[in-house]
């Protein structure tokens, strides 16, 4: 079977015809030069409508889908059109095409469709090609699928941030996760009150509106603006980042003890403890629940910082949000009462929470992290 018969099957083009293919002169691609159908005419490619013909451009090469390790190109000599309807001469439009893009639609989706597997670093070496034109490749597919995505009805949103680069830098990710559909809907760089507004801005009122659950992190400018824009979703605060900030406050009040011991010449009580206190009790070994248990008999910062962590996990047994909103508030009080600022902070954060609609979503909630948590780790391949 020859190759333009396979091009046929796969790939044909109305208005078009493939003429002939052959090898290029250093063996290592093969070219497939297609010319205009007879009696066919060119379509402008500003209004989109059949136009006279005008004259004709050079040839012109768009790499194609490599075939048995050969680069294909395919050899067209672009017509221009006179349009009476956009009043100028301008280049038609080709099916296999896109502008002034040197890659084929067909191996545009190809790459983007690899790149969704692999990284495009990856995807770039696998089929010997540049990491500019993967990228050029995603850009393409994503930006034809925003053009032409219907959104519906969108109940739930997750809001995030990935680190992408070193010296804190940020994006910010707002995911659809609703049951049955998760889904990327937007991306904006950096994590600041101006970035996430264009989230809000892209979606448009109408939808905005009709969220009803927004699951984020205790990240202020994301706080502040759900707050504004979102005034009648519940807002959800998850478990996953709650214990995260609590663990830092923790590591932190441990790292600033330890260093005042040790410019006191006190005993190193807590050296290589970190894990001892950051673990979750049940996944501690025996000899680490030990040392646990004898670390605690000591009156430190750190083992009231401890066991005020502890104490926390109590709230997610609590059925009845009234008797966990007490319970919240009984363990701010506390800890505001602590001299431990890193644990006031998530006190005060905690404070702020309990004047808005938002609510700290236990393990049996709707829409947990852990839904749609990992879906934010695949951008970071790329």
């Amino acid at each position: 079977m020859e190759l333009i018969t396979i091009l046929n099957r796969c790939h044909r083009f109305p208005g078009f015809v493939y003429q002939h293919a052959q090898f290029s002169a250093d063996n290592k691609s093969i070219d497939v030069a297609i010319r205009p159908r007879t009696g066919s005419t060119a379509v402008c490619s500003r209004c989109h409508l059949p136009a006279p013909g005008y004259d004709q451009l050079a040839e012109r090469r768009f790499e194609f889908i490599p075939l048995w390790g050969f680069f294909v190109f395919l050899l067209y000599a672009m017509r221009r059109v006179d349009c009476p309807r956009c009043g100028s001469v301008i280049v038609e439009e080709v099916p296999w095409g896109d502008g002034k893009r040197t890659l084929t639609k067909a191996y545009m989706l190809f790459l983007a469709r690899w790149a969704r597997r692999l990284s495009w670093k990856e995807t770039a070496e696998c089929f010997r090609t540049s990491w500019d034109k993967v990228f050029d490749a995603v850009e393409h597919v994503v930006a034809w699928g925003l053009e032409h995505r219907t959104l519906g009805q969108i109940d739930a949103i997750g809001v995030d941030e990935i680190q992408y680069a070193k010296g804190h830098k940020y994006l910010t990710l707002v995911y659809q996760i609703d049951i049955g559909v998760t889904r990327l809907l937007w991306v904006g760089k950096e994590r600041t009150i101006e970035s996430f507004q264009g989230f809000f801005t892209a979606m448009g009122q109408a939808v905005i509106s009709k969220i009803c659950f927004v699951c984020s992190d205790m990240w202020e400018p994301y706080l502040k603006l759900i707050r504004e824009r979102c005034s009648e979703a519940l807002h959800i605060l998850d478990r996953f980042h709650i214990v995260s900030n609590m663990n830092k406050a923790l590591d932190k009040v441990r790292a600033e003890e330890t260093s005042r011991m040790r410019r006191e010449g006190r005993d190193p009580i807590l050296k290589k403890s970190r894990w001892l206190l950051l673990k979750r009790s049940e996944n501690l070994k025996d000899e680490q629940q030990f040392r646990l248990r004898d670390l605690l008999r000591y009156n430190l910062k750190t083992v009231r910082a401890y066991l005020l962590k502890e104490a926390f996990q109590q709230l997610w047994e609590y059925n009845s949000p009234a008797w966990a909103g007490k319970f919240r508030d009984e363990w701010c009080r506390q800890t505001m009462r602590s001299r431990m600022e890193p644990m006031k902070k998530i006190a005060r954060s905690l404070a702020i929470i309990a004047n808005s609609s938002s609510t700290i979503s236990a393990p049996q909630n709707c829409y947990p992290a852990a839904s749609w948590k990992g879906c934010t780790t695949r951008p970071k391949s790329q």
